[in-house]
């Protein structure tokens, strides 16, 4: 399908809407937004997060990077090992277990916002939260799919591999080949509901 061109606030609109017109499979919608840092998901889906509880839509908004493993365990190769960046730095099962699982179908609705602070690397100490039925999970990060993790909607925010590399700063530059090994593995731009071209950060384009 052939791209459109679009504005960032006219996408996060359209998907609020999709999410408010649609049935997920349970009582919650579980959203990823799936992008490297370069693409900032994080704006995406802070975006779409404001537009929803106007239509009606409770949100609960988690970052991927709370829920890393440890630094004794995800730096156990050292600081800029491109293997463990790709597979072992998100803890998933964690993710599932506070997240997820418990906003899909028989889900209790509670769930835990953050896990560790990614910068002090200790715990956040967060309460957990009642999502009401019919809220949304809209979570953010990189190298998302692919994993077996449990989504009603998936976005992908793709960039060449040219702008990649031009908008990751220089001491993230390391982390490109786990970007070239997801683009190769776990085919994010086949696999999610909705791809977003967003080379040019100013001028993004969607599939619809």
């Amino acid at each position: 399908m052939q791209p459109i061109p679009i504005t960032w606030p006219k996408l996060a609109d359209a998907l609020a809407e999709r999410i408010t017109d649609g049935r997920p499979p349970g009582p919650w919608w579980r959203v990823a937004v799936d992008g490297a840092p370069a693409a900032r998901p994080a704006d995406l889906a802070d975006a779409v997060a404001a537009a929803l509880p106007a239509l009606g839509r409770p949100v609960l908004r988690v970052g991927a990077e709370s829920f890393w493993r440890p630094a004794s365990l995800r730096l156990e190769y050292g600081h800029e090992d491109v293997d463990a960046y790709y597979q072992l730095w998100l803890d998933t099962g964690a993710l599932r277990r506070e997240v997820l699982d418990p906003l899909g179908p028989g889900g209790s609705g509670r769930a835990l916002p953050s896990l560790r602070d990614p910068g002090t690397d200790r715990s956040t100490r967060a309460d957990y939260v009642e999502l009401p039925p019919g809220g949304v999970l809209l979570l953010d990060g990189p190298l998302l799919l692919g994993q077996g993790l449990p989504f009603d909607l998936t976005v992908h925010l793709r960039l060449s591999p040219a702008a990649l590399a031009r908008r990751t700063p220089p001491q993230e530059q390391w982390t490109l080949p786990a970007y070239e090994r997801y683009a190769r593995e776990a085919l994010p731009e086949e696999a999610a509901d909705v791809l977003v071209r967003a080379d040019d950060p100013r001028h993004p384009a969607w599939t619809g």
